[in-house]
């Protein structure tokens, strides 16, 4: 992809408006092209810019009423995710950006690695969720809210405990993507460390293994006996016991 093409792509990626695919190769082209990066963060500049200096003037109550009254919901609109999710997980690219560094590194030479695409979905995922205003969907440290949470959503909702007494609180979950399929997060909490937990089908980890990237890590392990993802910034230690932790959970 050419940096004019990229910025035809620019506002409908920044709005959450391509598709999976145009969404990886827009953002390949991203970690090689500076002027787009920048062109990203401008935008993201701009919206900010726009929700916290512009002055703000309530709707007067009757309003309010009647413009709901009259504005029938599309049945579609129920079923999709809302706009602002789609807004903060796109412009998370750019606030990551932002923050100092590209985020995504360079893996042009693994392109037809089945087991690095995978990876590079899982960071970008646990990336995107650290940026955006919450990490989770369902905000709970309730097993029984979270798992069924889940039900209808996923193919197979996963196992869900919280391991407080061990040092790692149930934060709640979220759902993601994986290539093209939906995949169940769990998020934990571990000190300053926020922990996401991908539960993966046999399929979606591949040749996935144990890799480090801008300081973060993934590690493969197995929850319920279903496959899943760790991505954390833990440290060693850290990580190899909250492995432990749940492979230990039934």
């Amino acid at each position: 992809m050419d940096c004019s093409s990229a910025r035809d792509l620019l506002a409908p990626y920044f709005d959450g408006e391509l598709d999976r695919a145009a969404s990886r190769e827009f953002e390949a082209h991203l970690d090689d092209c500076a002027d787009c990066r920048a062109a990203l963060i401008e935008l993201d500049a701009l919206r900010r810019t726009l929700r916290t200096d512009l002055p703000r003037y309530a709707a007067p109550q009757a309003l309010r009423e009647r413009i709901r009254a009259e504005t029938p919901k599309p049945v579609a609109a129920r079923s999709r995710p809302s706009r602002q999710r789609w807004l903060a997980l796109a412009a998370s690219w750019a606030i990551a950006f932002v923050a100092g560094a590209a985020l995504v590194p360079l893996w042009s030479s693994h392109g037809g690695n089945v087991g690095e695409q995978t990876a590079r979905d899982l960071f970008a995922g646990h990336w995107r969720a650290l940026a955006a205003t919450s990490p989770v969907d369902v905000v709970s440290t309730d097993r029984h809210t979270v798992k069924p949470w889940f039900a209808g959503k996923v193919a197979q909702a996963p196992l869900v405990q919280d391991f407080a007494d061990r040092g790692f609180s149930l934060v709640g979950g979220r759902i993601d993507y994986v290539g093209s399929a939906r995949v169940p997060v769990l998020v934990y909490r571990h000190g300053q460390h926020l922990i996401d937990v991908f539960v993966l089908a046999q399929n979606e980890v591949g040749m996935l293994a144990a890799t480090e990237r801008q300081g973060y890590w993934l590690d493969v392990v197995t929850l319920g006996g279903q496959p899943a993802a760790i991505v954390s910034d833990m440290d060693a230690s850290e990580r190899t016991r909250f492995a432990q932790v749940l492979a230990a959970a039934n």
